[in-house]
């Protein structure tokens, strides 16, 4: 066997390996009770047993077991259909399934791209609200000058490290810029993990979600969850050192270029958030960042 052929095994070994870790976490989480079974005796888990989620998705035992034991088997549509229906998998994780067997749902991002100087340029021209563009693996590629206002350091393009997830994760949580961090460090982490399925065995990727939980027992207990998640319009509250909490509705709009990149812009949520928006453009601009800067250090 050469190089090259080990070399591409790797990656398919990896994709099979996520896909029954994966497959094994959404049969865990469905009772009996939910798919209208009765509970049984000798149940060790209260989730699904292989053999009832291929007779509740019309498949054999055995080809769903192959399935789960990541072999390399073909798989159909309809098939990866059905199995979703049975483990109940919301349109996010449905997509990532196919994604991990290899069918495609979904058309495959190309190679990562440079950042358009029109996209910056558009980021820059919000001038009165927040605005960042971050890459499928949380890595923040532009920010506007309310950005780097509301979250100090956050969008310091003179940072080495820019990665908003390491940041999360890895500041202690008085200094980090999230109130309500219980509710979203989990969706950040489930987005993370639907992109991360378009590139298991990558060893970008897989060097990189290896060294988050090293460094964050929290981000590992999040990612051995396997939850996915899509980007979309939240809610979110954050902390600043002058200007207390700040209620904002974030928006994320996908871009063509680089792919899986998107533009993230804040919108204050009710007028206590509005009138803080505006002493924070009134702020000096170095003395605004100075200071946030200094607070998250200390």
């Amino acid at each position: 066997m050469t190089v090259v052929d080990l070399a591409e095994r790797r990656p398919r070994r990896a994709v099979r390996t996520e896909l029954a870790a994966f497959l094994r976490s959404r049969r865990a989480r469905i009772t009996p009770h939910m798919v209208g079974l009765p509970p049984g005796p000798r149940r060790r888990t209260p989730g699904l047993r292989r053999e009832e989620v291929a007779q509740l998705s019309g498949i054999g035992i055995t080809w769903y077991t192959w399935l789960e034991q990541g072999r390399r088997i073909n798989v159909s549509v309809q098939v990866l259909d059905a199995v979703a229906r049975t483990l109940q998998l919301d349109a996010d994780e449905r997509a990532h399934l196919y994604h991990l067997a290899g069918v495609p749902a979904a058309p495959a991002p190309d190679d990562p791209g440079e950042l358009p100087d029109e996209v910056r340029l558009v980021v820059d021209g919000l001038t009165e609200l927040p605005a960042s563009v971050y890459s499928g693996r949380f890595d923040v590629l532009a920010t506007n000058e309310m950005y780097r206002r509301l979250f100090g350091g956050f969008g310091d393009p003179s940072r080495t490290d820019r990665n908003v997830l390491r940041l999360l994760f890895t500041r202690p949580e008085c200094c980090n810029p999230f109130v309500n961090r219980a509710e979203e460090l989990p969706r950040l982490v489930a987005q993370l993990r639907a992109v991360f399925g378009r590139h298991v065995g990558e060893p970008a990727w897989t060097s990189y979600v290896r060294e988050m939980c090293e460094s964050s027992p929290e981000f590992a207990r999040l990612w051995a969850n396997h939850d996915v998640a899509s980007p979309g319009t939240r809610v979110k509250v954050f902390r600043h050192s002058s200007l207390g909490e700040v209620r904002m509705m974030t928006t994320s709009m996908a871009l063509t270029v680089p792919p899986e990149a998107r533009m993230i812009v804040y919108t204050p949520l009710d007028d206590a958030a509005r009138a803080r928006m505006a002493d924070l453009r009134a702020m000096d601009p170095e003395t605004a960042r100075r200071k946030l800067d200094h607070d998250h250090e200390h």
